[in-house]
């Protein structure tokens, strides 16, 4: 029946109810478990997942390597939760806010053999609803008949994956820029319910030419405050002044706030900065990668939009490489070396000495 979720479907579903403290069931490869976001769980609902076996407190390598715990799940840790923790325990262990001011959060016992997929799978989930990367997870019998008798969404993880999923276009636009008067606005929404993202054109750009093309990330702070803390609405701005002075060109802006990891998680990220880490360093401590960033997202808009090849407003050799894989073909990279300044000197330091930036 078609009005049946598919199980790619209830991703969406399941990322919704994370992000609002409910718990969701994860099956893969048989097993079952249930989970729930470290960062949105309460104390009543605390009690009610340990009714239903031992919960475990998922984290990150990242994460548990700043805490000093075992990863015998390779690029993840499950720490048993003791029988007397309560939500500031948890909230403790999965949020490095207070880290400095209570470095012992031990002794952590790391669970080793078992089922780490199923953490694994809670883990990219609430990844992908931009919460802190932990989760509490508890090893349920029958997936199934746990989430029917309870109301809960029900995922079954098999051959999914998680972040990447196709582009529709939903509408176009002509949008007249204080750059360009010839400017359209492209809308591009993922089938998984995810952000949507914008192409904005500038005059007729030739599809068989390659397209001056700006991938740009979504920075709320330096965007539209105006933020000294990065660089990038000086990218931003320049970036569409050098395609309107050439009278053509195409900026994607994708809306993967933080490098990926959110807004609310950037704003944390900004708190251990104040705290002396750099942009790396509180990333690692919160639980993320040093860039959660897909730029598969552009290429596809890319292609979507007729062109394949571009001329790259970038300091990053990432994106040009994975334009390169995703078959744009990258003629030039030009470089973007806008917004430096006194405030901001520390970032660009270290996006050229830990992320390969070319500064």
């Amino acid at each position: 029946m078609s009005l049946i979720p598919t199980s790619a479907e209830l991703l969406v579903r399941a990322r919704s109810d994370l992000r609002a403290g409910l718990a969701i069931v994860l099956t893969q490869d048989g097993a079952s478990a249930l989970a729930v976001s470290a960062e949105t769980l309460n104390a009543a609902r605390l009690l009610d997942v340990r009714g239903a076996g031992q919960p475990v407190l998922a984290l990150t390598q990242r994460r548990a390597e700043t805490l000093k715990a075992r990863c015998y799940d390779g690029d993840i840790a499950r720490i048993s939760v003791p029988g007397d923790a309560d939500i500031a325990w948890i909230s403790g262990v999965a949020d490095p806010a207070d880290d400095l001011h209570s470095p012992m959060k031990g002794p952590l016992t790391t669970l080793r053999g078992g089922n780490g997929a199923l953490a694994r799978g809670a883990i990219s989930l609430v990844k992908a609803a931009q919460l802190l990367p932990a989760a509490v997870v508890v090893e349920i019998g029958d997936g199934t008949k746990f989430a029917a008798s309870n109301g809960l969404t029900h995922v079954v993880l098999d051959g999914l994956e998680i972040q990447e999923s196709p582009l529709n276009q939903v509408v176009s636009a002509r949008v007249p820029l204080s750059v360009s008067k010839a400017g359209r606005l492209h809308v591009f929404r993922p089938q998984n319910g995810g952000e949507e993202h914008y192409a904005i054109e500038i005059g007729q750009p030739d599809r068989r030419k390659p397209v001056l093309t700006r991938l740009h990330s979504a920075c709320f702070t330096g965007d539209l405050l105006g933020s000294l803390k990065c660089d990038c609405g000086a990218q931003l701005h320049a970036a569409l002044a050098q395609m309107g002075a050439e009278g053509a060109g195409l900026l994607l802006y994708l809306n993967q706030e933080g490098r990926g990891i959110g807004l609310a998680n950037k704003m944390r990220a900004y708190s251990l900065q104040d705290q002396g880490f750099d942009t790396v360093e509180a990333n690692h401590r919160l639980g993320f990668e040093d860039d959660e960033r897909d730029f598969r997202i552009g290429a596809n808009i890319l292609k979507r939009l007729g062109f394949s090849s571009a001329r790259l407003l970038t300091n990053n050799p990432a994106k040009v490489a994975m334009m390169q894989e995703n078959s744009i073909d990258v003629v030039k990279r030009i470089s973007l070396k806008v917004g430096e300044n006194p405030l901001n000197a520390n970032y660009l330091k270290t996006k050229a000495t830990k992320s390969g930036h070319l500064l």
